[in-house]
């Protein structure tokens, strides 16, 4: 997605599709660093067709997905993002998947997924 980002495109094919993408592409979604996005259902794994709209500068993924406690999260913001103004980085918690900030707002810790900015 960074890649075609980069290169100026303006939609992109995703696959194979998850639970997991689906929601990080919502918490994307929702920040407005993406447009529209469909699922395109193949009868197998399935993939994702995503339009762009040129605000991505990076996102990725973080392997292992580590534990991340709530009064460990600015450490992680500092690590992860390239300032505090801006950027999100994807959490799954007990109460499903969030960005770092929602989670700070209902007090809740939970696993690194990835990061956007």
């Amino acid at each position: 997605m960074s890649n075609a980002e980069k290169r100026g495109k303006r939609q992109v094919l995703l696959r194979p599709s998850s639970k997991v993408i689906v929601k990080f592409l919502q918490c994307m979604q929702k920040h407005g660093y993406i447009g529209e996005f469909e699922i395109v259902d193949d009868h197998r794994s399935g993939k994702i067709v995503v339009e762009l709209n040129g605000r991505i500068n990076k996102c990725g993924v973080v392997s292992p997905r580590f534990d991340v406690q709530v009064k460990d999260m600015e450490k992680w913001v500092g690590n992860l993002l390239p300032s505090r103004q801006f950027g999100h980085i994807v959490l799954t918690t007990a109460y499903g998947i969030m960005d770092h900030e929602e989670a700070r707002r209902k007090h809740t810790g939970g696993k690194v997924l990835g990061f956007f900015y």
